[in-house]
């Protein structure tokens, strides 16, 4: 008996030692709410594009990384005049587009001039405005000659709309995104799934994994379904903030609050009556109770604010107050604005749960002081054509996510139909101060003038609610820009 335990105790060691170990996953499936109306973060403004493309598929000069920092990327470093203007930038070298071909400085001279030309559809074409001169003395160096010192610029390149793209393949990026980043695109299938797999030419550090598969979730209920089922590995941000306590009570899960860019606003097409008077804007403003909505459409997640500008910003002002949440102020500046017997307008409503569910506890609130909304929910490539291009709508909800954006609301075309001089020359000077702590004394002036204007009703900043298998790692926990950087990402043994 004990010769035949010991055979039975050899032949289990020799089963432990030969069995292979489980095989450790290369592969990861991320739900996102919005699908991408195309896939080049050089045409457009939605942050979807971004959140499959940034440092994906795309890469620029610089980066931005999960803590919001400047780092070195196809740009390995840089030198700064004395006097601010001339930047000379010195390019990683044997770097190589998806197709094969090499990224040199006649790359990022083509797609700054693209982005600056005056055919642009560069979304973020203002970025570009501050370059005087682009020169290319070899193919590894470019010197780029500001027209004023813009001490934001080394940031400014970090941002998806800045990425360097191949002049053989710029026009089908929409489609056929070619990139030098460490994943290449395989696979789009409309309304339902974009994929990437793992690019073996990558000219800095591989990946751990080989495959990445982004999955279009758009309804809450569905999403949690997905991740119970574990169909979906993670949610960046996720759309069901009533699911939240669900996830954080199952150790299969992880879940992160972070931060975000997001100021999530009552956009107000101020170029429309009479939402062109300041007086039914401030009617607004005073009628909107924001920790309602925050209770009611984010079950607690996020944080008021009273102008368009990130709280964890060191120079942000908290302006809730300019006009707090009063009912009966809101009806006598209708009546003063001779609307006393009401108004009737629409709300055009985007999918996500911030932007449905919002509209629902807004329309209640402003039905309360006379102002009665016909909703009318819109899909998002039919928001972006109507809303942010056609500007044809009264009101709507959405997040905009870009970092540091205030500047929005002194382009002549941008979809508020804001027009305001002394709110542009603060931005002049802003633009042209390299102090930080007067840089933050103009931003904060900015600020102050947004909210005093009651350009739109500032609700809330968007909470960053990732949901994750407990056994990944890498994700980033806030999103100082609009990604779903996966060059961190891997499954942990």
């Amino acid at each position: 008996m004990r010769r035949l335990g010991l055979i039975a105790a050899l032949a289990l060691a020799a089963a432990s030692i030969v069995a292979p170990a489980a095989a450790q996953r290369t592969d990861i499936t991320m739900g996102m709410v919005l699908e991408p109306p195309h896939l080049d973060p050089t045409a457009g403004a939605a942050a979807a594009i971004r959140e499959v493309g940034y440092r994906n598929i795309f890469e620029g000069l610089t980066r931005i990384d999960r803590n919001g920092a400047v780092q070195p990327l196809l740009a390995r470093d840089w030198e700064i005049s004395d006097d601010g203007l001339v930047y000379t930038f010195h390019l990683q070298e044997g770097v190589k587009f998806h197709d094969g071909s090499p990224m040199t400085s006649a790359d990022v001279a083509f797609s700054f001039k693209r982005a600056m030309a005056e055919d642009s559809v560069n979304a973020q074409k203002q970025l570009f405005e501050p370059i005087e001169k682009l020169e290319t003395p070899d193919d590894h160096t470019v010197v780029i000659t500001l027209k004023r010192p813009t001490g934001h610029f080394p940031f400014n390149l970090g941002w998806g709309d800045m990425v360097i793209v191949s002049p053989a393949s710029a026009d089908t990026n929409k489609t056929r995104p070619i990139g030098t980043g460490p994943f290449r695109f395989a696979e789009w299938v409309p309304g339902d799934r974009i994929v990437l797999t793992r690019n073996p030419d990558y000219w800095g550090e591989p990946v751990a994994l080989e495959r990445a598969t982004f999955k279009i979730i758009p309804d809450p209920a569905a999403a949690v379904a997905a991740m119970m089922a574990g169909d979906v590995d993670a949610f960046a941000n996720f759309p069901a903030p009533e699911a939240i306590p669900q996830f954080e009570a199952d150790p299969r899960f992880t879940v992160v609050i972070g931060s975000t860019e997001g100021e999530t606003i009552l956009a107000i097409n101020n170029g429309r009556p009479p939402f062109d008077d300041l007086k039914v804007r401030q009617a607004i403003a005073h009628a909107i109770d924001r920790q309602a909505i925050i209770e009611g459409a984010m079950f607690g997640l996020g944080t008021p604010i009273g102008s368009h500008f990130a709280p964890h910003h060191p120079a942000y002002v908290d302006l809730t107050g300019v006009y707090p949440y009063d009912p009966a102020k809101a009806k006598a500046l209708l009546a003063e604005a001779g609307h006393a017997d009401g108004i009737k307008a629409t709300l055009k409503l985007p999918p996500p749960s911030y932007a449905r569910r919002g509209g629902e506890v807004i329309a209640e609130q402003l039905r309360q002081v006379g102002i009665d909304l016909e909703i009318i929910p819109v899909e998002w490539a039919q928001w972006l054509e109507q809303v942010f291009r056609g500007k044809d709508y009264d009101l709507t909800i959405v997040s905009h996510t870009e970092p540091m954006d205030i500047e929005i609301y002194g382009r002549d075309d941008y979809y508020f139909n804001y027009h305001n001089p002394a709110f542009r020359e603060v931005l002049d000077r802003l633009a042209a101060e390299t102090d930080t702590q007067k840089r933050y004394a103009l931003m904060g002036e900015a600020q102050k003038i947004l909210a005093a204007d009651a350009v739109n009703a500032f609700l809330f900043q968007l909470a960053k609610a990732g949901v994750w298998d407990a056994r990944l790692e890498g994700l980033w926990e806030n999103s100082p820009i609009p990604a779903n950087d996966l060059t961190e990402v891997r499954w942990k043994e």
